[in-house]
C-alpha cells in the first residue's frame, strides 16, 4: 500500500551540536516540490545545508546540497522508498554546531532526522485514480447523472451536443470494471466508454 502525507510536517533533532530540521510536504506536482525547496533555501540562507529529496510517481530526485557526496540526498530519498510514500517532498536543512560528523555520522544524521519526521507524518492511503469518458443520449440524462454520486464517482459538468452529452468521470481505478459494466446495463450498450488518459492519475 502506497502512502501519501496528510499534510505538512516537521521534525528537529540536535546531533552533536548540529541542529537538523527536517520538513516534509505532500506534493501534487514535480514543479510544487521545486518551489517548496526553493522557498526554504530563501528563508533560511543562515542554514550551512539544505538537504533534499522527492518522489512523485516514477519520478524522484534528491540533492546533498554541499555535503559529501551520497551522505544526505540518496539516505533521505532511500528513506522515503523505504515507507513506501509518494507524492512527497521533504528538506532536511543542517545548521554546524562546529563538530564534524564525518561520512558514516552525516548519512546517519540525515536518513534518521527523515526516517523519523516521515514515521511520525500523519499519512492517508494513495489511491490510483483513472478518468473515464462517455457519451450519453439525452433519453438516459436524468438517470445517469441520478446513478454517478452512487457508484463512488465524480463527474466534471456534462458537455451537451445535438445528440446528448460527453461525460467525464474521475474514479478509483479499482472501480473501472464495475462502473463501466453497470454504465453499459444501464445504457444497453449506448455509452461509447473511453479511458480518457492512459496512465492512472492519483489521487
Amino acid at each position: 500500500m502506497t502512502q501519501t502525507l496528510v499534510g505538512p510536517f516537521l521534525l528537529e533533532r540536535d546531533i552533536k551540536k548540529s541542529r537538523f530540521l527536517a520538513r516534509a510536504i505532500p506534493i501534487a506536482s514535480i514543479a510544487e516540490a521545486d518551489a517548496f525547496i526553493a522557498s526554504i533555501a530563501a528563508a533560511e540562507p543562515d542554514a550551512t545545508h539544505h538537504c533534499w529529496a522527492w518522489q512523485f510517481g516514477p519520478h524522484c530526485r534528491c540533492h546533498d546540497a554541499g555535503e559529501p557526496s551520497g551522505t544526505a540526498g540518496r539516505p533521505i530519498l532511500q528513506v522515503v522508498v523505504a515507507q513506501k510514500l509518494d507524492r512527497v517532498a521533504i528538506v532536511v536543512s543542517r545548521w554546524f554546531g562546529g563538530i564534524k560528523l564525518g561520512a558514516g555520522g552525516l548519512v546517519r544524521a540525515y536518513a534518521g532526522t527523515a526516517a523519523e519526521c516521515l514515521r511520525e507524518a500523519p499519512k492517508e492511503e494513495l489511491i490510483e485514480r483513472i478518468r473515464l469518458g462517455f457519451h450519453c443520449p439525452f433519453s438516459l440524462l436524468g438517470i445517469i447523472q441520478a446513478r454517478l454520486p452512487e457508484w463512488g464517482v465524480e463527474a466534471e459538468p456534462p458537455v451537451f451536443d445535438e445528440n446528448g452529452a460527453w461525460f467525464q468521470l474521475l474514479l478509483p481505478q479499482a472501480l473501472q470494471q464495475d462502473v463501466c459494466a453497470k454504465l453499459t446495463d444501464l445504457t444497453s450498450g449506448q455509452a461509447d466508454i473511453r479511458l480518457i488518459e492512459d496512465e492512472p492519475t492519483p489521487a
